[in-house]
């Protein structure tokens, strides 16, 4: 038995992708010519991502604005001034907030997993925002004529329906990204704005079958960006017990910039439950040095002293470009680190395993 290795998604854009993203949003750039440069930046990373012998494909969220708004593309009823996502570094992330009802997706995720499906035959991970990252579009007072349970309603039905559309669409598992998790800790140290998010995502989870629940996984990491993150200080002693409340059968959790992995690790095995698997962080997108097999495999052979070996697997800690005008990492350093954690994986299982 190999241990199964996944990436978590975002992969940094090719500059002439960028170039044309920002382009089509002044205006100035043809439908037909945006979609020829996306296609092209789509079929390099594929490409470059089974050159690494990943075993699992992304579309590397290519054509994503951010792994968090891609659904609110095209949507009429939101206004700048939401909430507000400070980095350690000084720089920060702002969302837009909703102003009416009802609250509808612009886009769907199995848009992005179509077009990558038709380009490769391994296995594709579809990454979807959390309805919990999307409970912040609504302010702080009510909108009239839109209560927030009725927005609550609308969004757990539209997530319900991002992830169903995947599952149709051939995905061979679903991510569903969660950074605000540790983020919502230094919102609100008490608890209450965490168990909320786990009471929400939860009602999505309600509406798919045990056999669906063992595709669909979630990822934690406190986020990151710029070389920055903005809840690394956020203890995941905080978290971790909220988060395997979750009824989900994969964790992907951020651990090799971990400042004690250990300890983490210790409290991810009290939690852990017999049909849950865990894919622990290996490789850290925002570091700058570029991780060696044998480093991957030394951290997969230390989770492995706390974790059942049949419920391990490896992946990034995050992804590498997030959103989607970060340059902090080039796309030939995110496929070495890539390439990294897949031989280092294989060099853990042959001595986890034998194979």
């Amino acid at each position: 038995m190999s241990l199964p290795t996944e990436p978590i998604g975002s992969m940094p854009r090719p500059p002439a992708l960028m170039a044309a993203m920002l382009e089509k949003q002044a205006g100035r750039l043809a439908d037909a010519t945006f979609q020829q440069i996306a296609e092209d930046a789509l079929k390099d990373t594929i490409q470059r991502l089974e050159a690494t012998g990943s075993p699992v494909i992304t579309d590397g969220e290519q054509t994503k604005p951010s792994f968090v708004t891609y659904p609110l593309s095209g949507i009429g009823n939101l206004a700048p001034g939401g909430v507000v996502i400070p980095f350690v570094d000084g720089h920060t992330r702002q969302l837009p907030r909703l102003t009416a009802g009802p609250f509808r997706y612009g886009t769907y995720a199995s848009e992005y997993l179509a077009a990558t499906r038709r380009l490769t035959t391994r296995p594709v991970k579809q990454a979807v925002i959390s309805a919990s990252a999307l409970s912040l579009l609504y302010p702080p007072d009510e909108i009239p004529g839109y209560p927030r349970e009725v927005f609550l309603s609308d969004l757990v039905g539209e997530a319900v329906k991002d992830i169903r559309g995947c599952l149709d669409g051939g995905t061979d598992s679903i991510q569903i990204d969660f950074t605000e998790g540790r983020l919502s800790l230094k919102l609100d140290p008490s608890g209450g704005l965490l168990g909320s998010f786990v009471a929400l995502i939860n009602r999505v989870l309600d509406h798919f079958s045990p056999q669906e629940i063992r595709k669909i996984g979630v990822h934690t990491c406190p986020g990151g960006g710029r070389y920055a993150t903005h809840s690394a200080d956020v203890d995941y002693a905080g978290l971790l017990p909220s988060l395997f409340k979750l009824r989900l059968g994969r964790f992907y959790v951020q651990m090799a910039s971990e400042r004690d992995p250990g300890r983490v690790l210790e409290i991810i095995r009290r939690h852990l439950q017999p049909e849950q698997m865990v894919f622990v962080g290996v490789v850290d997108p925002i570091g700058l040095e570029v991780e060696t097999a044998e480093r991957v495999r030394d951290r997969t052979l230390h989770a492995a002293k706390y974790l059942p070996v049949a419920q391990l697997g490896t992946t990034d800690d995050c992804g590498f470009a997030p959103f989607a005008d970060d340059t902090s990492t080039s796309r030939d350093v995110a496929f070495a680190k890539i390439r990294a954690r897949v031989e280092g994986t294989m060099l853990a299982s042959r001595d986890l395993t034998g194979s």
